[in-house]
């Protein structure tokens, strides 16, 4: 056993976990509210550590509380579940894809998606004949305006949002390319929405240079981007077109059309 398995402090916390647990599965077990004293009569708990427990999971908005004493599942565990099942379709939709465009560049192919003010990366289909070392792997993370597929999130986004995350994130740099002021970040959003692709030119990582194109879901909204990343010097402008027109099948097989934007 680890010190953590023998240290007493640790177990209050993990009593507390499996008994939010117990609350959910009671209270996913009916669509309607759910008044207290039948919560904590299902879940075998005192009505005052239920009315404890259900009060942190209301602030955290995955209870809700529509009348004093009743409780039912709230909103974020929605948000929470259609971003899962977003990344699984995204991903499933893309993978072969991913893989046909890395035959074809010998460089990595990344599937991002955005989560708050970064991108994550959710796929990448990639060889060690590349010539290049991944540095981010799958679960990775990155700021948005340093990062050719958070651009495209960005340029999506109106001019307060922009703003907004501006005033956030202080526009951090990593490398001496880098975007760290506002004009400057919203001249380059302009470019991205006039030619529907956005471009990292060593502002994350020196040495590597990117091309992203948008993927698309069935209600137009963009909910990933596909990107090629390579060394500086290994880039071709010329994979741009194909890069779009991969983007372009995995957003169809989404369920996009075109005049939907």
């Amino acid at each position: 056993m680890t010190k953590k398995e023998h240290d007493p402090q640790s177990a209050p916390a993990v009593q507390v976990l499996e008994r939010m647990f117990t609350l959910i599965d009671v209270l996913a077990s009916r669509e309607d509210a759910i008044p207290l004293k039948e919560i904590s009569e299902r879940a075998g708990l005192h009505p005052s550590t239920t009315h404890r427990i259900l009060n942190d999971l209301v602030s955290g908005r995955f209870v809700d509380r529509p009348q004093s004493g009743s409780y039912r599942l709230g909103m974020r565990l929605l948000e929470l579940g259609n971003l899962v099942k977003a990344r699984l379709n995204v991903r499933d939709a893309a993978l072969g894809p991913m893989r046909e465009l890395h035959k074809l560049t010998q460089q990595p192919v990344n599937l991002s998606m955005r989560q708050g003010d970064e991108i994550i990366y959710v796929e990448r289909a990639y060889s060690e004949r590349s010539g290049m070392q991944v540095v981010r792997a799958i679960g990775g993370r990155a700021p948005l305006h340093l990062t050719s597929v958070g651009k495209l999130f960005l340029a999506a986004d109106d001019p307060l949002r922009i703003r907004s995350y501006a005033s956030r994130t202080g526009l951090q740099g990593h490398t001496k390319n880098s975007i760290t002021e506002l004009d400057a970040l919203e001249r380059e959003l302009a470019r991205v929405r006039q030619y529907g692709q956005a471009s990292d030119n060593e502002e994350l990582e020196l040495g590597v240079r990117c091309m992203a194109a948008g993927i698309y879901d069935d209600q137009g909204k963009l909910v990933a981007g596909l990107s090629i990343s390579a060394p500086s010097g290994r880039l071709e402008d010329d994979w741009l077109p194909k890069l779009k027109e991969t983007a372009r099948h995995i957003s169809e097989t989404l369920g996009f059309r075109p005049n939907l934007r």
